[in-house]
């Protein structure tokens, strides 16, 4: 293909039920609430998690951890093959399937009685999400005003990041009423996001290429990011030495270079390497990776640390953690500023967002102690670190994503949110082999060694983040 070709408008068809003369802005609000909901079951079950356990008879924190790594994994090696799908074969189709798929196994979920039938129907939940998670940013492209599109998108991927901070507040309200609400709740979010979706969006598909994605190679992400979260979780029941850790380890390791050789020989792969040649693309997404590493283990060690160590319920919990998800919104709305009005180049403030949030750390490190103290602790703290947090993910991971062609919006998208979904796997994994068999009665120093991880992590994407900067959008009408 010509490079006039490759910046040519590709050939779209609409149609088959959606409206084009929608709101723009109604429509995305549907599709960005639908992003929210998909990317909140990563989060949601972080502050239920006890109760989830007591409710399947499951007490290992090294299990129970799959409740949340079995969404997220399943989640991040599905999503590029389902971007590229829907890319080809119809944006609504997948959007819808996706979320009907996502309500069906929700209500398994919900339904679970053993903490590995959950696991299961986690896994297909995700599956739902893959579908209408790039379908729906490949719809908010091509919906948008040509003038709105870089705000589009960063509408979208902040309420998809929203969802992180969320999640426990939500989870914590959920669960007075059962830990089934967890799950259950996407029921009827899901069907009103269905039917205002068939009724408001149009139909988009693009016809260049109609080559099945490497299905296989998603199959392979599942099992080296499962071999490795597997490896690390068990390892402190099982020792490192272990066969089984050793073997998944290892695993791990061979998959990743099948993988890899596999990617670069396939005519349609899982992840086009060539997208890492662009060093903004390849910083954006090695930034989200770490900054989600950082965010999952501090949140789900936040969680953990306040109700086993502080005794508090699980609503109290979710309260505990409220100035999270204000710092997140009122800082993502400050760097939007920042770049709009001031021109501050996205790296800076993605970076510097990384180093509040790394200072946010450090604070659990110097501040928390096993006398309760939320003013003086948990308080500073986490605003502290909601602050950076707003700052530097939206900034960082729709870098990457405005300036790519239409044709590319849900492959591109996806990989994005697959490097940052695999971040909160690693630092889920990272967190449960350091707290080891207490599970979440481990002592206070190991939870400042965990803390002590997650500044390391945020102060690592500050500096992979000065790689990164805001390219012009590429939008087609």
């Amino acid at each position: 293909m010509s490079s006039q070709d490759q910046l040519a408008p590709p050939r779209t068809q609409r149609g088959g039920g959606g409206s084009s003369t929608a709101h723009p802005a109604l429509i995305l609000t549907v599709l960005a609430s639908a992003s929210f909901l998909s990317q909140l079951d990563v989060w949601i079950t972080n502050v239920g998690l006890p109760d989830i356990g007591r409710g399947v008879g499951a007490t290992s924190l090294s299990d129970l951890s799959w409740v949340l790594n079995g969404y997220a994994i399943v989640y991040a090696a599905l999503l590029v093959p389902a971007g590229r799908l829907a890319d080809r074969y119809g944006r609504k189709a997948g959007f819808l399937l996706g979320m009907a798929v996502f309500m069906a196994a929700s209500l398994g979920a919900g339904l679970s009685g053993d903490v590995w039938t959950l696991v299961v129907f986690r896994a297909v939940q995700a599956v739902g999400a893959a579908l209408l998670t790039p379908a729906s940013l490949g719809l908010v492209l091509t919906s948008a005003p040509a003038e709105k599109v870089e705000q589009y998108v960063k509408i979208w991927f902040t309420a998809g990041s929203l969802s992180g901070v969320c999640g426990p507040i939500f989870g914590g309200l959920l669960v007075q009423l059962s830990w089934r609400w967890l799950f259950l709740v996407n029921i009827p979010v899901g069907l009103l996001a269905i039917v205002l979706a068939a009724r408001l969006v149009a139909n988009v598909r693009h016809d260049q290429d109609t080559r099945m994605p490497d299905l296989l190679g998603g199959v392979l992400l599942i099992v080296v990011v499962g071999a490795l979260a597997l490896g690390v979780v068990k390892a402190p029941d099982w020792g490192w030495s272990d066969t089984r850790v050793v073997s998944s380890l290892v695993v791990a390791g061979v998959g990743v270079l099948v993988f890899l050789l596999r990617s670069a020989r396939h005519p349609v792969p899982v992840v086009d390497l060539s997208l890492f040649r662009n060093r903004i693309f390849a910083a954006a997404n090695l930034a989200g990776t770490l900054q989600l590493a950082s965010f999952a283990g501090l949140l789900l060690s936040t969680i953990l640390w306040l109700q086993n160590h502080w005794h508090y319920s699980a609503i109290k919990t979710g309260c505990a953690t409220l100035p999270g998800p204000v710092g997140f919104a009122l800082a993502a709305a400050l760097g939007e500023t920042l770049q709009r009005r001031f021109r501050v180049p996205a790296g800076v403030v993605a970076a510097a967002g990384s180093a509040v949030a790394a200072v946010g750390a450090l604070l659990f490190v110097l501040l928390l102690h096993n006398d309760p103290s939320y003013v003086s602790g948990i308080l500073p703290c986490w605003l502290v670190f909601g602050v950076g947090a707003g700052l530097a993910l939206p900034t960082a991971v729709s870098s990457a994503t405005v300036g790519l062609h239409p044709d590319q919006a849900a492959t591109g998208s996806a990989i994005v949110t697959t490097a940052i979904q695999i971040g909160s796997v690693v630092g889920i994994s990272i967190l449960v082999a350091m707290l080891g068999t207490a599970s979440g009665g481990a002592p206070l120093e190991t939870y400042r060694h965990a803390w002590s991880v997650a500044m390391g992590l945020m102060a690592a994407a500050a500096v992979v983040s000065l790689g990164v900067s805001q390219r012009r959008a590429v939008t087609v009408r």
